[in-house]
């Protein structure tokens, strides 16, 4: 069954919010102390005192919110770039990134940090931070295929096994740009990843776990994927996912055990969530329940006190064959509306109640109403309710104004052809009366 399908990860949107890169600690913090410590230990070219004072005087600067001031003295650092060796050329662009990245210019300071990885000699491991630092950066800033791209050439200068976070850097890029089979691998090579360790994945990696596997119209692995969530984390809105999932396809009694569960739990609380469990209990025979489900959610304002709600309950109380608590509904409902057909129902339900003169009054108040959905199922119920208070005239001619209609023409002959029999058998019994 089918129920309110966007329940699902159904908040799959939600996934660019869940898993999104933040501008918190992209770039890794810069110490120039510590650049210039290992030019004295390392193969690159050295970091001389002259430039490196002035890159300190620049960091100082910035450090103290005098951003402008810094970013002057790495200009005139600049203009003398030419008599500057790799290394600390790569320093100064290094520079301007992390000031730009601080002040959230992420054009600028992906364009520095461009410059600092255009540099041949410099540490490798400063290349390898900064551009996975880019690729953060790009996915930051949207853009998407650069965030690939960037990713692709750290996986070419990496030596150390992979971790988990470029797989979901990239798996994030890729689901972005709606490469969804090949954001699922990195994704799930992050998760394997992971609980290999013996480590919990974290809760958004699974969140977009799922909404690849939905994205990719794959249900089973999307319900794995959300029964290990609810085990995990166990949040009201993944129980309520799951329901919706098992009725996605078609496991109906597992869909009505999570979601009693979840109310029972207390997470049956949105106008969305009550809807659907009313409509599970509805569809599982549990007519009563669905009615009271949906009645307390209208008592408590969460529902809306309209027509369509309002006949629901009229109906799933019909189903529980409690016609009497359907009055008051269909009732409500019909002063809601310009159609006659709840007043249509209300002769139906005095019928199986036995109630005929609220039956016919409720029949002819319907078609005085009028836009019947099926006007002739107004006809026979008033022409029932005419028999059965022996009004037989007026029963055979409600029911050939219902022969007219194709729907009830073959009833309506058969109705007729019985009143008047029984109508010759009423005069025949008073004739032998007399």
């Amino acid at each position: 069954m089918k129920v309110i399908k966007n329940l699902l990860v159904l908040s799959v949107s939600a996934v660019a919010v869940n898993a999104a890169i933040t501008l918190t600690s992209l770039v890794p913090e810069v110490s120039i102390a510590t650049a210039y410590a290992e030019t004295k230990t390392k193969r690159v070219p050295a970091l001389r005192e002259k430039v490196y004072s002035q890159l300190a005087r620049a960091q100082k600067l910035a450090d103290e919110g005098n951003v402008q001031e810094g970013l002057e003295v790495l200009d005139s650092i600049k203009d003398r770039a030419s008599s500057m060796n790799s290394y600390e050329v790569a320093m100064m662009h290094n520079f301007y990134g992390f000031i730009y990245y601080n002040e959230n210019d992420l054009v600028n300071a992906i364009a520095s940090f461009e410059k600092v990885v255009a540099e041949e000699a410099i540490p490798e491991s400063l290349k390898l931070s900064t551009t996975f630092s880019l690729a953060q950066l790009a996915m930051a800033n949207g853009d998407y295929a650069k965030t690939v791209e960037y990713l692709d050439d750290w996986k070419k200068l990496n030596t150390q096994p992979i971790k988990s976070n470029f797989y979901t850097l990239k798996a994030q890029a890729l689901y972005q740009n709606k490469d969804y089979k090949e954001a699922l691998e990195n994704i799930n090579s992050a998760i394997g990843l992971a609980e290999s360790k013996g480590e919990i994945p974290k809760e958004n990696w699974l969140v977009l776990q799922r909404a690849l596997y939905y994205s990719l119209n794959q249900p089973g692995n999307v319900i794995n994927t959300i029964e290990k969530m609810v085990k995990l984390f166990d949040k009201p809105q993944y129980w309520i996912q799951l329901g919706g999932m098992y009725g996605e396809v078609g496991e109906e009694s597992k869909q009505l055990a999570i979601l009693e569960t979840a109310k029972q739990r207390g997470f049956i609380k949105t106008k969305t969530e009550i809807l659907q469990l009313s409509q599970v209990y509805l569809y599982n025979g549990l007519p009563f329940k669905a009615a009271q489900t949906l009645k307390s959610g209208v008592d408590s304002k969460i529902i809306e006190h309209s027509a369509k709600n309002l006949s629901f309950i009229a109906e799933a109380y019909v189903q529980a064959k409690d016609d009497k608590k359907s009055i008051e509904f269909f009732e409500a409902a019909d002063k809601m509306v310009d159609h006659g057909n709840f007043q249509q129902r209300l002769a139906e339900v005095y019928i199986n109640m036995e109630n005929y003169d609220d039956a016919a009054d409720a029949a002819r108040n319907a078609l005085d109403k009028g836009s019947l959905s099926f006007e002739s199922n107004a006809y026979v119920a008033l022409g029932m309710a005419q028999y059965n208070l022996k009004n037989f005239d007026a029963s055979i001619l409600a029911f050939e104004q219902a022969e007219k209609h194709k729907k009830s023409a073959k009833l309506a002959r058969q109705w007729i052809k019985y009143v008047q029999k029984e109508k010759l058998h009423e005069e025949s019994l008073k004739q032998a009366t007399l």
